[in-house]
Parts: structure tokens; sequence; C-alpha cells
């Protein structure tokens, strides 16, 4: 019964939502051309996208889906994205709207990403780890599912496991320009992977249906297999790899200006972290010095009491959220709760955020966030849910990725449902947070302002990390003792992000810019709209939108341009 009201509730705001477009926009909206090829384009995105530790980029897959990176589906894979963008570029726009606009360069946007990965990343070909994220990662894609495994999922996971030694065949092929480095990065990440595997295959076989579960032992037996070949592989191999791994300023302008849309160059990115860093050490300091002498925050005693704190203030946010008119939560909008990790998620726990965010056809689903029990050696992020769960609530959760995912999610535009990159995302979630912070919700908890400060620091550091491993400037040892010493944070989680943000150009600085973008975007609308300025109206055009980049949203909100022809400048700069 609860499942179908949510799923009425839904239905009902987007029908609203469709009205209120209506009666505000008198121009045409959402052209029908545009929004055929982009609905081919995702479509075929979602065959092609690549398995990844990120949770913003994740899609839902077709039935029956396997990562192919054969050269012959590469070699398609290239020519196709070329197509899509020539279609892109015949189409009329003649009297096009700001929004139909909008949706062009956010297609755009999305068709030169691919580029990125496969011309200018090169992943393939350079990247050893890439095949761990389309192996393993395939697989923890199903098992951070939160709904109970089925006769299909089952079947699911039987055809990925079955595709590993596959997989693994055409990663010997392909990688004809591994980087040392991350070689060495994958073959500590297999360190012991037969045993993950094995726990793995226990955990699940209590859940198959059992004329699967020889097929299952057979799966993971070639899976396991697969795995130790590679590793060995890259073991014999990775002394003739080349140990450069940066792009280069000019292509990481590229990436800003082509595919995150954010108008700045690196240089002024620098800049701006910089600044952001010295205002959170600031901030940091004068917190702790506040609170000199007053009792640590304590560890939950089991993940039971976690748990149910957890869920406690999760409500509290919602209606912290409504009382001080900050924005809009929905009726039919589900809930972001904790929940211990189970037994086959725990061996492949490693290989992203451990969550469910739900999705654009499971809006009637709740998201969770699976935890291990609370400790006092946990990592730097479950430590501090360990000692209060609200800053990772707000982030992940509500009002952060998963309460601006599902509205994203519930667009009445499709284009704006299924366009998701990071950049705009994580800016909001980090946004989101200092926004709580200002509004008062940790007024009565002096140390759990002290961890929203030290995410400030982390968030502004990994503007300079990413740019300068990017660059030439850090090699990945440097970034994470980099990290590890100045946020500061524990060394294993230092050099997991740095070897995350090696391979993943661009990612790390979306936390901090989108956040500044967000701030800026605010200041604009205020000052233009004077006495008419709402923040929760702000803030509800904000998250129905929330997988845009900041800068179309300001030009579609506020109709200035400055930076949408700042952006286009720097396109022409970088060849595109």
């Amino acid at each position: 019964m609860k499942v179908f009201l949510r799923s009425i509730l839904i239905i009902t705001y987007l029908c609203c939502l469709m009205s209120m477009a209506n009666a505000e926009q008198a121009d045409p909206q959402m052209n029908p051309e545009l929004q055929q090829l982009a609905d081919d384009f995702f479509s075929w995105r979602a065959v092609q996208q690549p398995a990844t530790l990120d949770d913003i980029p994740r899609v839902e897959r077709p039935t029956g889906w396997l990562p192919d990176y054969s050269t012959s589906a590469l070699a398609s894979q290239r020519a196709r994205y070329a197509d899509f963008l020539t279609e892109l570029e015949r189409l009329d726009k003649t009297g096009w709207s700001i929004t139909d606009q909008v949706d062009a360069r956010l297609l755009r946007a999305a068709i030169h990403r691919i580029r990125w990965e496969l011309v200018v990343l090169r992943h393939p070909h350079r990247n050893p780890l890439f095949y761990v994220d389309q192996t393993l990662g395939s697989v923890f894609e199903l098992l951070i599912l939160s709904t109970p495994i089925d006769r299909q999922r089952a079947g699911e996971y039987l055809l990925r496991l079955e595709y590993f030694p596959i997989t693994i065949a055409v990663a010997k092929k392909n990688l004809t320009e591994g980087v040392q480095p991350f070689a060495d990065a994958t073959i500590a990440t297999l360190d012991g992977v037969e045993q993950k595997l094995e726990q793995m295959h226990a955990a699940l076989a209590r859940q198959f249906p059992a004329d699967l579960k020889q097929r299952l032992d057979h799966a993971i037996h070639s899976a396991s297999a697969a795995m130790l070949d590679y590793r060995g592989w890259l073991q014999q191999h990775r002394a003739g790899m080349s140990k450069e791994f940066s792009l280069g300023a000019h292509a990481y302008q590229y990436f800003l200006s082509q595919v995150a849309l954010i108008p700045h160059t690196p240089d002024e990115l620098l800049h701006m972290g910089r600044q952001a860093w010295n205002r959170s050490v600031t901030f940091d300091v004068l917190e702790k010095n506040r609170n000199a002498g007053l009792p640590e925050l304590e560890i939950f005693p089991d993940a039971e009491a976690q748990i149910a704190a957890e869920q406690k203030m999760e409500q509290e946010i919602r209606d912290f959220l409504e009382q001080h008119n900050l924005m809009t939560v929905p009726d039919w909008l589900g809930h972001y709760h904790n929940r211990l990790r189970p037994d086959h998620l725990i061996p492949l726990a490693f290989m992203g955020v451990n969550d469910d965010l739900t999705s654009e056809t499971r809006l009637n689903e709740d998201a969770i966030s699976y935890i291990p029990p609370p400790a006092e050696n946990l990592s730097y992020f479950a430590l501090s849910s360990a000692k209060d769960p609200r800053p990772i609530i707000i982030h992940e959760g509500v009002p952060g990725h998963y309460f601006q995912m599902a509205l994203s999610w519930a667009n009445p535009n499709p284009v704006r449902r299924r366009y998701i990159d990071s950049g705009a995302n994580e800016g909001i979630g980090f946004y989101v947070e200092e926004m709580m912070l200002q509004a008062g919700l940790f007024d009565e908890s002096p140390r759990s302002r002290e961890i929203i400060y030290s995410f400030m620091r982390l968030r502004a550091l990994r503007v300079e990390v990413d740019i300068r491993l990017a660059t030439g400037d850090f090699d990945i040892e440097q970034a994470g003792a980099y990290l590890a010493r100045t946020v500061p944070m524990d060394e294993a989680t230092a050099r997991e992000e740095a070897v995350f943000f090696a391979f993943n150009p661009g990612q790390a600085i979306t936390y901090q810019i989108g956040a500044l973008q967000i701030q800026q975007f605010l200041t604009d609308a205020r000052l233009d709209k004077g006495d008419d300025f709402s923040l929760r109206r702000f803030h509800d055009y904000l998250m129905q939108n929330g997988n845009v980049p900041i800068a179309l949203l300001r030009w579609e909100y506020l109709g200035q341009d400055d930076e949408i022809k700042r952006l286009d400048s720097l396109r022409r700069q970088s060849g595109g």
C-alpha cells in the first residue's frame, strides 16, 4: 500500500510540474527533434557507458547487458558518438527558446564525454583499472541494489560473472598504452581477489534459486581464475608500461569547456580552490578554538543504534528544510536510510560508494546507504557517520544526492532526467552541507560543526590535487600524502582518493567548484530579483534541474549569458 500511494503521489507531482511549465512558459519548449535525438543517445549510452566507482553516473542497464570493449565495439562507439554530434549540429535551431538551447548544450556535452573517455583519456588502452570496473564493478552495480535478489537478477549476476574471461582477454589485447601507476594500483586492488569472490559466492548462494547454484559455482570459479590471470599478466608487463599518466593543461581545458561546461581555466580554478581552502582552514581553526574543552562526539555502541539514530535524524532534516522555508520536500519522496552491509556486499565493498540511490524507474523505493559496524578504526567518512550521521545524510541523502536526483528523475523534461555527469550534482551535495550549517542545524552540536569544516577542507584541497595530477605536478603517492597530511585524513582513504582522481581527472573539482558556482548563482539571483527573490523557489528550481551544469541554469533562470559566451570562447580555444 505504501508503494502504491507513493506512486500516485509521484504521478500527481509530475502532472503538476507539466501544468506549471505550460502555464509559465509561453515560448515553445522540448523541441521534438532534439528530444528524439536525446532519447536515441541516452538509450545507446545506457549500453555503452562504462561501469564506474562513482555513485552519481550509475545508469539502469537493459536486461542482459554486458560490457563490450572489443576492437569492433570500440570502433563502433567512436563512429557513433561522431554521428550523434553531426546529427545534433544539423538540427535547425532557429527560434529555439533558452530551455531548448540549454538541452542542446547538455546533449552536446554528453556526446563530448564519449570523446573524452575514448580519445583523450583512452581508458580502454591506457588504464588497467578500467577493466576491474568492467568486471568486479559490473557485479558491484548489482550488489548494491537494495531489493531482494529474484530470479531475473540472479540471471544478470551469472551473465556478468561468466563474461569476466572475455573482458580480461579483451583487456590484454587493448592495453597497448598501459600506464604503470595504474597497473600498480590494479595489482594492489586485486590482492586477495579469489578469497573475496569466494566470500561473495557463499553469501549469494544462500539467496540464489536452487537450480542456478551449480551455474553460480562455475561462474565464480571462471571469474576468479580470470582475475588472477589478469593480475599475473599485469605483474609480468608493468615494467614495460609508461610511468606518465598526466594529460596536460590543454586536455584539461577541453574537459572544462566541452564536457563539464565550467566557464573557467585550470589556473582560475586553482586560485578559486586556494581561496576556498584558506576560508575552510580559518573556519575550522576558529571552530576548534571555540570548542576547546568540550567533550568529543561518542561513537555509536553498535550498528542498530546508528541505524535508529540516522532514521530519526533524516526525518528531522526533512522537517528542518520545510520549517525554515529552505526548500520543498515532496510528499512522495522516499527516505534515505542506513542498513548494515549485507554479507554479499562486504567482499566487494571497496569497489565504490556503498549506496543505492534508486533510479528513474524506482522512485517509489527508499534509498539505502550501507554502513559497517561503528568502530574507532573506520575510514574518514564512515567514522564521521559513526559519530553523527547528519553530515553524510545531508550530502548523500537529503537534501543532497538522493533528494536532488530523485527530483531530477521526476523532471518532465527527459533530457534533464537522463543527463547526469557529477559536476552539478556534487556541487549541490557540497553546497547543502554548508547551507544546513549556516541555517542552524548544528547549533546544538559544536563537534558536528567540526566535521562539516573538515569536509570543507577536503573538498577545497581536491581542486588542487585534481588539477596537479592532471597536469603532471603530482604523482599518485604525492597526492595521497598531501591529502593525508593536509586535510588531515587516514592514509588509506587519501591514497584511494588520489588513485580515483588520477583515473578520473575533472571529478574531484566538482564539489568545491560546483558549490562556488551555486553561491554565485544564488547571489546573482538575489540581486536580479530583489524583493521578489524566494530562497525556497530558488532551491526548488536548483533541485529539480540539479543534473544541469550551473552555468546553464544561471542562463535559463536569469537570462544572463556572460558565462555562456565565456564557455564558447574557451571551447574554441580548446579546439571544439
